[in-house]
């Protein structure tokens, strides 16, 4: 259904002036959002992509969504590419943005009425199909309201209500739940679970782990607009290393400790982050006592301690040596 070859994105840096005053300016190197990125997405899945602000997931889905244009590389959404054949994209896909962006001087139907004809669609059509997606995402009783006499939650099941007027194929969501209160995000999970039961294909953008867990089939893990792994989330959570990840926080910057617990019996992976050692273990109660002890033979005094079972973070920070935020 999706497909992306060696996608490239790099924008232009901003100018930056020499001094205060001066009308001299100078521009750096072009910045790279995507490098090199290859997915592939069967029809009918629930697909995520994975990563910490600035990684390149909404440039991306901006690719895929004809808004974006890839510097060099190739994407096909429904086997159309989107270079060259947009409209045709356009009418195939249903997009959910980051942030809600509804007509606010418009109510709630006459905003689906607006995009139905933006997709030439017969009126009787678009209002009758307008009430079945009002009645489904449990905001018929809105339908006459103003934006933004909504909650956030009730604006972004607006917001799905429009991406689905036109009956696409996928469905592209960039941080939809962003915002949200715990409640409205749970509700939102059921109504795209409910949505992929459908046959839906649905390609969603996040960097909440418990969100990317829950609701995907398979995930891909991005960082600086390259792809760093792409499995179902428990055959990723299986590949971080050893059972427990130990977060020793330190009173200054851990240097010179990182060989010391190396050495302690049952790790297995140490990684050093300026004030962080993250030991990956076995048995983390076994190992404790001797990592404490390393660290505290360099003279470092430990502030706090963390441990985590196998996860989607301890997996990212794994891969990347620093946290998913």
């Amino acid at each position: 259904m999706i497909e992306t070859i060696a996608l490239r994105k790099a924008y232009a840096a901003p100018l930056t002036r020499r001094r205060a005053g001066s009308g001299d300016a100078t521009r750096s190197g072009p910045v790279l959002a995507l490098d090199g990125l290859d997915i592939a997405i069967q029809p009918g899945e629930f697909f995520g992509l994975l990563g910490p602000n600035g990684a390149g997931k909404t440039t991306t889905i901006g690719i895929l969504t004809t808004r974006v244009r890839a510097t060099s590389g190739q994407a096909f959404v429904a086997g159309v590419d989107v270079a060259s054949h947009g409209e045709l994209v356009r009418r195939r896909i249903g997009v959910v943005p980051q942030r809600p962006n509804p007509d606010r001087g418009l109510s709630v139907l006459e905003n689906l009425l607006f995009h139905g004809a933006y997709f030439c669609l017969p009126r009787a059509f678009t209002a009758q199909r307008s009430g079945q997606l009002l009645e489904q995402l449990g905001i018929s009783d809105k339908a006459d309201a103003k934006v933004d006499e909504l909650s956030g939650g009730q604006q972004q099941r607006l917001m799905i209500a429009r991406a689905l007027l036109h009956e696409p194929q996928v469905i592209f969501l960039d941080e939809p739940t962003v915002g949200l209160d715990p409640q409205a995000r749970l509700s939102l999970w059921e109504i795209l679970r409910t949505l992929h039961r459908d046959g839906r294909t649905i390609v969603m953008t996040t960097h909440y782990m418990e969100e990317a867990d829950q609701l995907c089939g398979r995930l891909a893990i991005v960082d600086q607009g390259r792809l760093l792994a792409c499995d179902t989330p428990a055959a990723l959570k299986a590949r971080a290393p050893g059972e427990t990840l130990i977060d020793l926080q330190l009173d200054r910057p851990a240097d010179g400790a990182s060989d010391a617990c190396r050495a302690v019996p049952g790790v297995s992976r140490v990684d050093v982050s300026d004030h962080d050692v993250r030991a990956y273990c076995m048995r983390g109660g076994e190992a404790l006592p001797g990592l404490i002890k390393a660290v505290e033979a360099h003279g470092h005094t430990v502030r706090n301690i963390n441990l985590a079972k196998p996860s989607l973070e301890t997996l990212f920070i794994a891969l990347t040596g620093r946290r998913l935020d």
